[in-house]
């Protein structure tokens, strides 16, 4: 006897859909150039990015630009603002001097508000901090930080780190009122390290002798670039007459061509990404690090830190679940108590403004 139509579609149904999943794996793992039986030997699981301005007042307008284009090109490619903690020390968008509010461009053209209308701001103002910085990074935040502010990564975890702002040899300023040296910053990565919260690391730096803030790493697997040499400024592309500054920064804008053309499924390198900006362009050379990191950048993706990941497992044998119905359920009556005695003593709510007796 046939079997029902119904049944038949069903089966169809299922072997169309694990068809699909095993193409999706199959797909994955030639994009990162894994082979198939090494797929999930892999322990890269999930991307993360912390992206930080440093500087404030108008006249600095072209680093808020320099991370919102950053921030707008990784959720392009992937990473959603729960894996991203966006630090912006100053309110471009919101400035009396801007002649268009709400918006943050990066081209005189004005073709992309890289502000946009669901920019998810983590930290703003005078919470751009370097202790919060810091806290971010290695995880030691008070109980009550919100998760939205918490880089929650794991040994599993790819973390893209770009920094934007004014720094001399050694240091980046925050705010013109302190500044991170690059001892402190290669300590974080540290503790990043010895508490599993990163897989591997990509620190990219746009600032005057950027390349001095990666120089004191020591940790292992992490990927560095930066915007300009020791002893060498790092410069901006070019103005808007109507706003009266700079938009953005020579190495960022020429760095964001580049990821502009790169899509979620791209085979561009890392490698390829560090020729970006030539000296000709750039007119600062372009610094970057590859000691601490064992892989070779010219065989990583380059969405392995500016795009998100997602494995999928396919199972060959068959997994029971138990069916709970809710027979099988406890009630209020019928569970056993399993927690401590309740207390006999009266909880009241404090006064919130305690007033003299």
């Amino acid at each position: 006897m046939s079997a029902p139509m119904g049944i038949g579609l069903k089966f169809n149904k299922i072997n169309f859909l694990s068809l699909c999943i095993g193409l999706f794996s199959l797909t994955i793992g030639v994009l990162n150039g894994i082979e198939v039986d090494d797929f999930f030997t892999s322990d890269h699981t999930n991307n993360w990015a912390v992206l930080v301005d440093t500087s404030r007042f108008w006249f600095n307008y072209r680093h808020v630009a320099n991370v919102l284009s950053i921030y707008r090109s990784v959720k392009r490619l992937g990473i959603p603002d729960s894996h991203i903690i966006l630090m912006v020390a100053d309110d471009m968008a919101c400035n009396p001097r801007n002649p268009r509010p709400a918006t943050v461009f990066n081209n005189v053209n004005e073709q992309i508000n890289v502000y946009g209308d669901d920019v998810e701001v983590d930290y703003r103002g005078y919470e751009v901090t370097v202790e919060n910085f810091i806290r971010v990074l290695t995880g030691r935040l008070p109980p009550s930080t919100p998760r939205s502010k918490r880089l929650l990564t794991d040994e599993h975890s790819n973390i893209l780190v770009y920094m934007t702002g004014h720094g001399g040899d050694g240091f980046l300023k925050f705010q013109d009122a302190e500044e991170i040296s690059s001892v402190e910053l290669a300590d974080a990565f540290e503790q990043m390290w010895q508490k599993k919260r990163y897989h591997e690391a990509f620190f990219m730096i746009d600032t005057c002798q950027a390349e001095s803030m990666f120089l004191k790493f020591y940790s292992p697997n992490i990927l560095a670039v930066a915007s300009s040499k020791v002893g060498e400024d790092s410069l901006s592309h070019h103005v808007d007459p109507a706003i009266g500054v700079y938009v953005i920064d020579r190495y960022t804008y020429y760095a964001l061509e580049f990821l502009e053309n790169v899509q979620p499924n791209s085979k561009k390198t890392m490698g390829q990404f560090f020729r970006v900006c030539p000296k000709s362009q750039c007119v600062s050379t372009v610094a970057f690090r590859t000691d601490l990191y064992p892989k070779d950048p010219n065989k990583v993706l380059i969405t392995d830190f500016f795009g998100s990941v997602r494995n999928v497992e396919l199972l060959t044998e068959t997994i029971s679940f138990k069916n709970l119905s809710m027979q099988d359920t406890c009630s209020k009556e019928s569970c056993v108590e399993t927690s401590s005695p309740k207390s006999s003593q009266q909880l009241k709510y404090a006064d919130q403004f305690p007033m003299p007796t």
